[in-house]
């Protein structure tokens, strides 16, 4: 049964929802407040590596999501309630890379990748969720959109792809079922195709449902989609999104964490530094990284037995590494030299509390500091 017939809707309510910005009550990811994002508003998050889009584009009921400006969101409210045996009401997301035009920053913004060039563990993705179950009907579900050429502006035009985790109800994916039980990269799934107006859908359903997936490959998708003649070596991946497609309610769907690695380097962390005199210390890891720059962040954690009211914090980059963005401090870089103060909101930390900086970094990810500073 062919539950969603989006054509049309994907090529106006999408293009013209996805235009909308950040909603009034929602404050920048630098101050790590809680935005939430009604309608089809978007924000960006960690630092701008991602967007958070709620994307509610066949529903006009009363639903929002929440972010605290992480690669995670929350269905605070949802009063969707369209027929399991129509189109969804939305599907709230996050995503790396350019949807409708609409841009994150870094990753597949900047370099689109050939599909001939998705070789295994180019590109992985790792998504955490919660799913509330109950009367609500939805998936969880990657959407994943091929383009004919590297341009990133307006609709695709290629290939999408949308690997489920899971769904709660009768839902089931867009075209028909042309393939069962197919092992690809640790999992098994059914594979689903059906035509849009300009492009093709093909799901990957996971046949023992999920709550999470780690380093999922997405070459080695698509290289099975190419081997079945539903994409084409020469097309180039834009976008890599992660959510939910809900029909009935879905208050309590959340992502708890989204990360995409480019360039076959997973994120890592490094073992905590040796803890100065002062009482606090500094933890630095990579979240992600792609080809040319990646993400990194820093914890800060009072080791003492008072409470410190300002940190500073200070390492030296091993090579030619350069930020571009950091939220959560106050950072001044001289050469490799990197020193990082605290900002307005985050200097006081009770005995062992912890308060993290984010940051945005050109270069290569490793190898990473030998030692973080922290006074």
């Amino acid at each position: 049964m062919n539950y969603r017939k989006r054509a049309l809707v994907y090529t106006t309510a999408l293009m013209l929802a996805l235009g909308g910005g950040i909603t009034a009550l929602a404050t920048s990811g630098a101050q790590a407040a809680t935005s939430t994002l009604c309608a089809s508003q978007t924000a960006p998050v960690g630092g701008g590596t991602y967007i958070v889009q709620n994307n509610e584009w066949n529903s006009s009921a009363s639903e929002c999501v929440t972010t605290d400006g992480g690669a995670d969101f929350t269905v605070a409210n949802s009063a969707i309630s369209n027929s399991t045996s129509g189109a969804p009401g939305g599907y709230a997301s996050i995503y790396q890379g350019c949807h409708w035009g609409n841009c994150s920053s870094g990753g597949l913004t900047s370099t689109p990748i050939q599909v001939s060039n998705l070789t295994t563990g180019k590109v992985t993705t790792s998504w955490s969720t919660a799913q509330p179950g109950g009367s609500n009907d939805y998936d969880v579900a990657y959407d994943i959109w091929f383009n004919q050429t590297p341009t990133t502006a307006g609709q695709p035009n290629g290939t999408e792809l949308m690997v489920w985790l899971n769904h709660n109800g009768p839902v089931q994916p867009f075209g028909s079922e042309v393939a069962s039980n197919v092992s690809i990269g640790g999992h098994t799934y059914n594979i689903w195709e059906g035509n849009m107006s300009t492009w093709d859908t093909v799901s990957y359903t996971m046949t023992s449902p999920s709550t999470s997936v780690s380093n999922l490959d997405v070459g080695q998708l698509t290289q099975d989609m190419v081997n079945r003649g539903y994409t084409k070596s020469n097309w180039f991946l834009i976008d890599i999104e992660a959510g939910f497609e809900m029909w009935q309610g879905g208050q309590g769907l959340a992502t708890n964490s989204f990360s995409v690695n480019i360039g076959g380097t997973p994120p890592t962390t490094q073992p905590p530094t040796t803890q100065p005199p002062g009482g606090c210390s500094g933890t630095y890891s990579v979240t992600g990284s792609w080809q040319g720059g990646f993400q990194g962040q820093v914890v800060v954690k009072n080791t003492g037995s008072a409470t410190i009211n300002n940190w500073k914090l200070g390492w030296t980059f091993p090579g030619n590494q350069a930020i571009n963005n950091l939220w959560g401090g106050t950072v001044t870089q001289s050469g490799t030299s990197v020193s990082v103060t605290n900002a307005s909101y985050d200097g006081t930390l009770a005995p062992g509390a912890t308060t993290t900086i984010g940051f945005t970094a050109t270069g290569a990810s490793t190898p990473s500091p030998s030692a973080v500073s922290c006074s």
